[in-house]
């Protein structure tokens, strides 16, 4: 019979590895990455088919960006008192239900309807997920866990996105959208079955939820994850047009050039997870430094398509080697009350991810595809910026 000693010793021991039902909780956040991602290599497409301008289109990317952004808290606000793993399959139900109707949508209003439908369960989901990996894992490996979820996000990139494009080219963009339909059934399957409840000892009230949220330390680096978030919408979101009339890539060859990039996001990652488990605040600031620098070399190296490439590569790592350490930072900031922080992360990002793609579709329309890198790294310096800002504020306080 094992005392109480030793039974810790063997759950701590269980904790140092990472579980595997975790994998259920990446395989939510692929298909949620999918579903986000994947309109911008079909966006052309869609504009066609639809009968609009690809400014226009890029607003289907806005709209989601915005649901997940009102979406997020108002949902877990409203779902406060619901079990986690019972919230985690209310979502991904909502998932479903708002791509198959993405699929079946006639007209751009309706469609945009159903990008934002689907985008209410984008940032509760991953925060709730989030929330629970950081509990089936060792404290020092809670960085590691939030970045193994998140990962479903960055794979998407590598196999879901380019595989969804090449579905969207050969058979219509609706049938993406019915394949992201089939994944997230099998999300649903695996969720249902193989996560476990998780008791907490603590339950925070909603008004200790909405005090974390407001605390200066937390919004600041929400509001720097913002202004990351909208440097790469500002050009992701056109990056097909932009491979396409600026480097000379035929259409086909973008759906390989985002496996690259998916590639190098995944690994960017993955240093996320493993620079803030290390040293979270200076990682972050020299992340964003060269977020900045390397987007405003794309205005020169996207002329020229081996260039274009390999700096794509690196402005994948740096853009997304950024998302584990903020999200860790605000949930470790929020204390006992991290669930609403958690979802109100992604809604931050998401308000960033709009407001980059709005902004982006202005520099077109003014100023030209060849503007957006320019956009993309001033907005980048801004998130730089609010990092060190952060950084000083904290020193100031363990000096007190």
């Amino acid at each position: 019979m094992l005392n109480s000693q030793s039974l810790a010793g063997v759950q701590s021991q269980r904790k140092e590895k990472m579980p595997a039902s975790l994998i259920w909780l990446t395989m939510g956040a692929f298909a949620i990455g999918m579903t986000e991602f994947l309109v911008m290599g079909l966006l052309p497409n869609v504009a066609s088919d639809l009968n609009v301008t690809i400014p226009q289109a890029g607003q289907i990317i806005t709209s989601y960006a915005l649901g997940v952004a009102i979406g997020a808290p108002l949902l877990t606000i409203m779902t406060h008192s619901v079990a986690k793993k019972r919230l985690l399959l209310l979502l991904i139900l909502i998932f479903i239900l708002g791509n198959a109707f993405s699929m079946l949508a006639p007209t751009y209003p309706l469609l945009i309807f159903a990008r934002i439908v689907t985008a209410l369960a984008h940032g509760t989901f991953l925060g709730a997920g989030t929330l629970i990996a950081t509990h089936l894992v060792a404290p020092h490996r809670k960085g590691s866990a939030v970045a193994l979820v998140l990962a479903g996000l960055t794979i998407a990139n590598i196999v879901g996105v380019p595989f969804g494009t090449f579905i969207g080219q050969e058979f219509g963009w609706r049938a993406s959208f019915g394949v992201i339909t089939v994944l997230g059934i099998i999300s649903l399957a695996g969720i249902w079955k193989y996560i476990p409840i998780i008791s907490e000892s603590h339950n925070a009230s909603v008004m200790q939820e909405i005090k974390a949220v407001v605390k200066p330390q937390v919004l600041l680096m929400l509001i720097a994850g913002l202004f990351g978030c909208a440097s790469l919408f500002a050009l992701f979101t056109y990056i097909s047009p932009v491979l396409q009339e600026i480097s000379g890539f035929k259409e086909q060859n973008v759906t390989w050039i985002l496996v690259i990039f998916g590639i190098s996001v995944t690994i960017g990652n993955i240093i996320g997870g493993k620079l803030a488990d290390w040293k979270l605040l200076p990682a972050l600031m020299v992340n964003f430094a060269c977020l900045s620098i390397v987007l405003a070399a794309l205005s020169v190296t996207l002329h020229h398509p081996i260039l274009a490439i390999a700096t794509l590569f690196i402005w994948g790592i740096a853009a997304f080697s950024i998302m584990p350490g903020i999200q860790l930072r605000t949930m470790t900031l929020a204390s006992e009350a991290p669930m609403l922080v958690a979802t109100s992360n992604h809604s931050f990002l998401n308000m960033g991810n709009a407001l980059g793609a709005y902004i982006g579709g202005v520099v077109i329309t003014h100023a030209g595809l060849g503007g957006l890198p320019w956009l993309a790294a001033g907005l980048a310096l801004i998130g730089f910026l609010l990092v060190i800002v952060i950084l000083l504020a904290d020193k100031k306080t363990v000096r007190i």
